[in-house]
């Protein structure tokens, strides 16, 4: 996200505080998610998250620096997944490994429906001039909000493609009939070599996973959130 910016006619002090925001935005948005992981895992008897020490707020214990630089800089990337060990889960194990997989997205669009309730009640103007954060008070506030937004909307959507090892790869094979369901796990070590080469597409051709897939989602949530496009 941050490359649009770069190659900017922005100043180099407006940049540094775009990506000041972002870096906030993009911290609350992971810790918060992976947290959620965890502490829908622990609630269901599960201690793994625990003892890998993922049930904190503290985002140092959710980054992965490459992933974190990826979501910077192109809009998405990854954090340290969370260990969850269903065996711990008891009685219907498949829907609870759903439920643990879906509070990741869930709590990402719960922060972005937060964030939008001051643009939805016009208690802040939503940001149509990059540069109109750099006047301070309320315009910045809404321009990291509108951050806030963006990255929460992205990652909820982007986590919901069912590929491993995202976590919608969790959330379908409850949806779906047991033979199904089996089929689809026999396909999930493909997962990350399909979304792999789905992504370097994007790099190379006109197909881009953001531009295809997540962004049209994005501006229909965004859309019913603040009544505005964010693509």
């Amino acid at each position: 996200m941050i490359l649009r910016y770069l190659f900017s006619d922005l100043s180099l002090e407006a940049i540094i505080h775009i990506v000041i925001l972002t870096i906030i935005a993009l911290l609350v948005a992971i810790t918060i998610h992976e947290f959620s992981h965890a502490f829908l895992a622990t609630r269901f008897n599960d201690p793994t998250p625990g003892r890998a020490g993922r049930l904190s707020l503290n985002p140092m214990a959710h980054l992965d620096p490459m992933g974190a630089l990826m979501m910077l800089l192109a809009g998405f990337g990854w954090a340290k997944p969370v260990p969850v060990n269903p065996m711990y889960f008891g009685r219907n194990m498949l829907q609870k490994s759903a439920l643990v997989a879906a509070a990741g997205p869930l709590s990402n669009f719960t922060i972005a429906a937060v964030c939008a309730i001051p643009f939805r009640f016009g208690l802040l103007v939503w940001p149509s001039d990059t540069r109109a954060f750099m006047n301070g008070g309320l315009e910045t506030l809404a321009f990291l909000l509108l951050l806030m937004i963006t990255y929460n909307l992205i990652l909820g959507v982007f986590n919901l493609i069912p590929l491993a090892p995202l976590d919608g790869s969790k959330v379908l094979p409850a949806f779906l009939p047991r033979p199904a369901a089996e089929a689809f796990y026999r396909l999930e070590p493909w997962g990350p070599g399909i979304l792999m080469i789905i992504i370097v597409l994007g790099l190379f051709t006109s197909f881009n996973i953001l531009g295809t897939f997540i962004g049209p989602v994005v501006n229909v949530l965004s859309g019913l959130l603040v009544g505005e496009r964010i693509f």
